[in-house]
This record gives C-alpha cells, structure tokens and sequence, in this order.
C-alpha cells in the first residue's frame, strides 16, 4: 500500500500556499524565460514529477497526461532537439564537447554520456533554485542524462527506462553472419555502451522494460528492480479500417483488384531485415507476379547498426546490387508516413513484414496486430514475445529468403486460409498492450508504489 504522502521541504524562502488542489501558478513555461524576481511559483501540496530525456517526449507524453489528469504537476528537462510536453514547465539543458576527443572510441562514448549528464543535472540545479521539489523523477538514462540527479534532488525516487542493454553475444551483435563482431575491440565498443546505463540503474527504485525479452537483457544485479510495461497502443483509434482504395502519387491505386505486401521501419538498415527482405523480393515476384510490394522508411544514412561499406545508404547499396533482378513498376518505395495513413497500409495489406535482429521490439508491429493485419514475422525473440505462429500472426527464420517468399505468396494467393489470424492479432494487442485498460494503470500504479502518493 503507497504510505501517505509528505512533501520534503525545499530550500529557501517558500511560495505562498494557494489551495491543495491548484496547480503551478505557470504550469507551461512562459516563452520569456522567468526573470529572478517572478520565479515559477510550485504548490507544495501538490505532487510533482520531474521527466528527463534527451529526445522527448518518447514515452512520456501519455503518462504525463495521465499525471495532470490525476491532480500532478510537474517539469521536463529536454534535449537540445526535444519536443516540449503540453502541460509541464519545459526546460531544455545544454553540453558542449571538447575539442579534442579522446583516441579510443568507447571513451568518446562515456565522455559524451558524463557531459549530457552534468547539462541535465545543472538544468535540474536552475529548477531547483527556483522552489521546484520533485517527489518522483522519472527518465530515459539511455544518453547519460540521469547520471547526477541524486547530486541535485537527493534520495527523490527515479523510476528509469530500461530500453536496451548491450550484450556482445546473444541479441543483436553478432547475430548476423554477415556483419561479425568477432575482434575484441568490436566487442568492447559494444559492451562499453552500457557503463552509462550500470551508473544510472544503481540510483533507480524501479527500470521499466517494454517487453520480456528487454527485461532479459537487464543484469541479474538489477533484475529485483525491474518491471515490464509497455508503452501502450490507443486501441480505441488504431483498428482495422474498412476495404478502400489507396492511391499513391506515382498513379498507382491499390484498389483491392491485386494484393500487396507491405514493410515498414523508421529507416531502412539491415538491424530491422531490410536486406533480407529486399533479397527476397526477386523470388517473391516469380511465386506472386501480380502481387505490389509498399515499402515505408526513411532513405538516410543513420542506422542503428553498421552503415554500408561504400558510403550512402543501405536503401541505394541494396537496389544498386539487386539492379536488373527487381520488377520496380511493382514496388512502390515511400518515406515515412503519418500514423493515420500508415494504419490504412497495415488495414489493406494482405501481409505486413516485420523483421529484426533480436533488439528493441517497434511500436509498428503492434499497431499493425492492432489493425489485424497478417503480420509475417522474424523468429526473433523480440517478435515472439507478442506473436504465437499460427495462432495471431506467422513466424520466419530471418535469414531464409526462400520461406519467406513462399509464406508471403501464399498469402496473397490464398488470403482466405490465413483469415483467422486477423482478430486474434487484434485481441493479443487488446489483452496485453491497450494503453487505456492495460499499460496506463500499470504505469499508475508503479508510480505510486514508487513515491508513496496513491494515484486514484
């Protein structure tokens, strides 16, 4: 049971009191900042939150939501490129890098990470001076940005985020043939991207992890710390649309006379199987020669894996070495696209293709459960914690083209067969993913596990 709640006192001269039921006099930081004389004036009554994270707002958005609509208020220290947060006072923190990095590359990692953190914890400072005591914190440690929070808001509970912790074997390095990670260096620059995550899990009460297979990867010293919650799919707005025709600006309308598949990532790379599945295609034209394929990413030079080895992107490298192999009057490349139109994709296609390395599962794999597309997954660890084969979608070794291809052609062939996978994806998202019913609560209740306040 969360204990009752008492406010720790903040230093220096206090505000006045307005009622406990008033939030911030300035909730959303003015667009001038605040003169030392006309400080942000915090309630302490009122429970209060402090989110960080270089790339806000991440995951945070709906749990602040959910925060202010139970009576919360609360601050967002943010990257130099972040996103604001409707509602809290948003604050930004700054770094600078030497000039002269050090030689060894895993050392330029750590650097950067300690510099991120001493910018997010001066921000903190600056909020501090100002009255602001946060009862809870809440952040993403994955740049260094919660490093020295406890040096700033003393034995103030964190709940962190617990995306991904490297292993130089078993998860997504060297799980590639193609791409070996075998020399000792590799396998340092990889490990060495997790001191940051070490020094800012010690000083977490609980690390939030969005899938079992995350939760995995966690080190069993931390492992009593862990709790895996979902960001949550709004199933309420995402679901199956009804039958209609999709027109590109190419002219080409998918219009329900011919199938297509779709594949869809952030950016194209091969961590999310992008050259497996472009390595198929050839064969998948033959079995399916009238079937259009719809591929939705970003054609950029960032990965988060290897780049190509000529330079460019992976997108130019792959179609440059399947040049005179791909029929491309049926395959229709897109950048990314707004959430409402990627939904119609995922409701139309006969197939949707989700591959990845055993890493972070994506949010689009879900959303497309959720509009009961037949999602033609990897057998990966990530896509097994959400697809059962057979029963809510269809699993594939990563790395056998030819399966994959006569899987894909059978459901553009024969789609009646592979019919009743539809609502069972749909439900599997409502039963364990649904933000309203299922993460929200769960994300709630932690959070007064955590700080002792009950949220009602």
């Amino acid at each position: 049971m969360p204990k009752s709640r008492t406010r720790r006192p903040t230093q220096g001269p206090q505000p006045a009191k307005p009622s406990k039921s008033a939030r911030p006099v300035l909730p959303i930081r003015p667009e001038t900042p605040a003169q030392p004389d006309q400080p942000v004036q915090w309630d302490p009554s009122v429970p209060t939150v402090l989110f960080i994270h270089n790339g806000a707002p991440g995951r945070f958005t709906h749990i602040a939501k959910a925060l202010l609509a139970h009576g919360w208020c609360g601050a967002l220290i943010n990257g130099p490129t972040g996103t604001d947060i409707e509602g809290l006072d948003n604050r930004r923190f700054a770094f600078r890098l030497p000039e002269v990095r050090p030689s060894f590359r895993p050392v330029q990692r750590v650097e950067q990470a300690l510099l991120m953190g001493r910018g997010a914890a001066q921000a903190a400072e600056k909020l501090k001076a100002e009255g602001f005591a946060p009862d809870l914190i809440i952040g993403h440690p994955g740049w260094g940005e919660m490093l020295y929070l406890n040096e700033v808001f003393r034995g103030v509970p964190q709940i962190q985020l617990g995306e991904y912790y490297y292993h130089s074997e078993g998860a997504d390095s060297n799980f590639d043939p193609e791409f070996p990670a075998r020399q000792l260096d590799s396998r340092i620059m990889v490990v060495a991207q997790n001191a940051h995550f070490a020094l800012s899990y010690v000083e977490a009460r609980a690390i939030v992890v969005p899938t079992p297979f995350q939760a995995s990867r966690i080190p069993a010293c931390f492992q009593t710390k862990v709790q895996v919650i979902l960001e949550g799919i709004e199933t309420g707005t995402i679901a199956r649309t009804p039958p209609e025709a999709l027109k590109l600006a190419d002219g080409t309308t998918f219009d329900g006379s011919f199938p297509f598949i779709s594949f869809a990532n952030r950016r194209f790379e091969p961590l999310r199987g992008a050259h497996v599945f472009m390595r198929m295609l050839p064969r998948f034209q033959e079995l399916a020669p009238t079937a259009h394929v719809l591929m939705i990413g970003a054609d950029d030079p960032g990965t988060y894996g290897l780049p190509p080895p000529g330079g460019g992107t992976w997108l130019q490298t792959l179609l440059k070495e399947l040049d005179g192999k791909l029929d491309m009057s049926r395959i229709h490349i897109l950048p990314p696209l707004p959430h409402q139109q990627l939904h119609r994709v995922f409701s139309n296609t006969a197939a949707h293709v989700y591959l990845t390395y055993p890493f972070v599962l994506s949010w689009s794999l879900l959303e497309a459960m959720a509009c009961e597309a037949v999602v033609v997954g990897s057998d990966t660890a990530p896509v097994r914690d959400a697809i059962r084969h057979g029963e809510n979608g269809l699993l594939v070794d990563f790395f056998d083209g030819e399966v994959m291809a006569r899987q894909l052609a059978e459901v553009c062939q024969e789609p009646a067969r592979f019919e009743h996978l539809r609502a069972p994806a749909r439900a599997t998202v409502i039963e364990y993913y649904d933000r309203a019913t299922i993460c929200d609560p769960a994300w709630m209740k932690l959070i007064g596990e955590v700080s002792g306040i009950a949220v009602d």
